[in-house]
Parts: structure tokens; sequence; C-alpha cells
């Protein structure tokens, strides 16, 4: 639930009524395949509710992922095949917002394209402080994986309302 948390912190309620809006609500069953690894993805996708794997080829799993959770958002910043693949590990209801209507909003709309990018960079730059940290090299982190930064708290619980406002909206249409 974290990372919606940072992303849905930076974005309006306008933005987030525009995600639900322009996207699509989908159920998945156990098996399915969200995104497979080096195969272009050409959705964001926003965990409603459920649970989902990431794997990698030759390793296995290397996370479990359930509500709250955005997928594919490394390759709408950087268009590079997805380094993962991502199963549906029980019945998951996913919002997927289609790269053409996003990448159009974005160019009609530098506002939400500043405040999405923002939340993406702050996001990746987490995670990857977070892993130098586990692979043992800088210093530790002022925070823990499972902590959140004192600078955030302002924002949850304004963005923990807005997910949940999306997640009512979205599986009780």
């Amino acid at each position: 639930m974290r990372k919606v948390l940072y992303i849905l912190s930076r974005l309006t309620d306008e933005d987030v009524d525009w995600m639900a809006t322009a996207g699509k609500r989908q159920r998945h069953e156990a098996g399915d395949i969200l995104i497979s690894q080096g195969e272009p993805v050409d959705t964001l996708m926003f965990v409603l509710d459920g649970k989902v794997s990431v794997e990698l080829q030759g390793v296995g799993q290397i996370a479990s992922l359930g509500s709250g959770e955005m997928l594919g958002e490394m390759t709408l910043v950087d268009e590079a095949p997805p380094s993962a693949t991502v199963v549906v590990t029980e019945p998951t209801h996913v919002l997927h917002i289609d790269h053409s209507a996003l990448n159009a909003k974005l160019d009609i709309d530098p506002y939400f394209a500043a405040r999405l990018y923002r939340a993406i960079a702050v996001f990746l730059s987490m995670r990857m402080r977070s892993t130098v940290q586990q692979l043992g090299y800088g210093k530790a982190a002022a925070f823990g994986e499972d902590e959140i930064d004192m600078s955030f708290l302002d924002s949850v619980t304004l963005a923990g309302s807005r997910f949940d406002r999306l997640v009512k909206k979205l599986l009780t249409a």
C-alpha cells in the first residue's frame, strides 16, 4: 500500500478522478500474467484488491504485492521492456490506464505530468536507496523499508482517502 500513498499524495483529487474515469477496471484470476519480463507493457496498473507475485526468470519470486501497488511505472518512464514478470496469485481487481490515453493527458496537462512524474521519481528513488542499502553499500537509511518518512506523514491521510475513494468508485461500479 505504501506505493499508492506516495503516488496519490502528490496528485490532486481531479487527477485521481481522471485516472478512475480514463482507466478500465478488470478482474484477473490466479495465474493471469499482467506483465511479462521483456515484453512491452501498454498500461499503467493499480492493484485495487487481491495479490500478485513479481518474478524474475531464473530466480523465481522476488516480491508479493497487494492492494495499492502500482505496476508498469518504470516502463512509463523509460519505455524499456519490463525487468520482471507479474503474475496474479488470487482473484484481483486492477485499474488499467492505457499508455496512449495517459500520454495524451501528460501532453495536454503539464501540471498533471509534473505531479505524476515527481511522484514516480520520489518512489523510485526511495526504492533505489533501499536496494543499495540491502546490497550493503552506503550508510543505513534514515528510516527502514517498512517505516514512513516523517515529512510524508502529513499527506498520508489524504492519499489513503483518495485510494479508498478510487477503490469504492471502481469496485462498486
